[in-house]
């Protein structure tokens, strides 16, 4: 795995914060190994489960100590905010005191794991602590066991598994997104309504900016050498070996010549990296002198416009956004780059769901027919089953899946 650090700021961790019944006098006392030992259960789990998207296993935080009041739901946030805690899961065997243990960030997703024993009223906890959170405007996702376990068994039943890893997924993508950018590489294509920058979203809903650039940006870089020339000659290398150039049905008067189709591939591999610098920024480039595009623009997703007024002067940005959406290229193994076409930023968005949420690269695809079973059945004389029983879409139309 490749650069496994991209964008500025730290990996968001996942806070574990055991409360337990504060009373003393041999309340707290019996339940304090329990409590903890859920917190610790909770932890290991989900950092042998889960991964960054960049591969990285997900660290999780653990309060220093069970919290069963305000003074030590206080201590555990101080210590999550230094540690960069981005999500939170509270674990309790027992009844706390609600809102004296609740975490009363509202910038962080929390979720409530409530033992489902009957010892100890894990889930009048529970109840109580999501009402808190309800009657004070702070989300929180509660989960509790199907089945009673016994008050000695730290194991984590599967349904809980399941829910815990639904949130920690979830909360880890919302964490991810903060404080990042959506980068547009030009505006609005073709009148896609998609390509409409709508900064309210981005802000309100995920906590992130959005950066601007015209696309005449990637000719000065080109004309002016603002690249790694390096890396570009061990692109196009590779590029030449493992990229194949298909026919060219155009029309004869219309169709490249070799010479043509060979410097668009070397334009395509500067765009590519280009856009690579203008997310992420690339210390070669200060060396190069020029310090401001080193920097980069810190953005986790981004669209490039292309049509029509570069596509109909420059090569179309397919190549680009495909190998920048897989999750290799030249320099080996790495996180995709979400990048869409057409600077679709609603697509955007939901590729960059879908990576964070699987760890998995994304394709932007337009739907371009519907083909039901009559009509492959009409066309092609083949009767459609399985999976295609209901008929195929066909997405071959832009982006990097054409």
């Amino acid at each position: 795995m490749t650069a496994n650090k991209r964008l500025i700021g730290d990996m968001p961790k996942i806070g574990i914060r055991p409360t337990i019944d504060g009373r003393r006098k041999g309340v707290r006392e019996s339940l304090e190994e329990k409590t903890m030992n859920m917190a610790k259960s909770v932890a290991s789990f989900l950092s042998e489960q889960l991964r960054y998207n960049n591969g990285d296993p997900v660290e999780c935080v653990i309060a220093d100590t069970c919290i069963g009041g305000v003074a030590e739901a206080a201590k555990a946030k101080e210590k999550f905010d230094k540690e960069s805690v981005g999500l939170t899961l509270t674990v309790t065997p027992c009844w706390c005191y609600g809102s004296e243990t609740m975490d009363m960030n509202p910038n962080r997703p929390n979720a409530i794991w409530g033992f489902n024993g009957t010892e100890r009223p894990g889930a009048v906890y529970l109840a109580a602590v999501l009402a808190a959170h309800n009657q004070k405007g702070i989300p929180a996702f509660g989960i509790y066991g199907h089945d009673v376990q016994d008050i000695d068994d730290h194991s984590i039943p599967e349904d809980v598994q399941e829910k815990l890893l639904r949130f920690a997924k979830a909360g880890l993508a919302v964490a991810t997104l903060k404080d990042k950018s959506y980068l547009s590489m030009g505006s609005v294509s073709m009148g896609i309504a998609g390509s409409m920058i709508n900064e309210d979203l981005f802000q309100d809903y995920f906590g992130m900016r959005n950066e601007y650039i015209d696309m005449s940006e990637f000719i000065r870089r080109i004309d002016e050498g603002i690249f790694d020339q390096e890396e570009f000659e061990q692109a196009y290398q590779w590029a030449q070996k493992h990229c194949s150039i298909g026919d060219d049905i155009n029309s004869e008067q219309n169709q490249r010549s070799d010479e043509q189709k060979e410097a668009d591939l070397k334009m395509n591999i500067k765009m590519a990296m280009i856009t690579k610098d203008l997310m992420e920024g690339n210390p070669k480039l200060a060396e190069l002198g020029y310090k401001e595009e080193a920097m980069g623009r810190n953005a986790i997703a981004s669209g490039f416009q292309g049509q029509r007024q570069w596509t109909d002067h420059f090569p179309n940005g397919d190549f680009m956004e495909a190998i920048l959406n897989s999750s290799f290229d030249w320099n080996g193994i790495r996180a995709p780059y979400i990048v869409a076409t057409e600077n679709d930023a609603l697509n955007a968005v939901t590729m960059l769901f879908g990576h964070l949420l699987t760890n998995t690269a994304q394709v932007f695809a337009d739907v371009r027919t519907y083909w039901s079973p009559d009509a492959i059945k009409r066309v092609t004389g083949h009767e459609a089953d399985g999976k295609a029983s209901g008929g195929i879409i066909h997405l071959l139309n832009s982006g990097a899946a054409a």
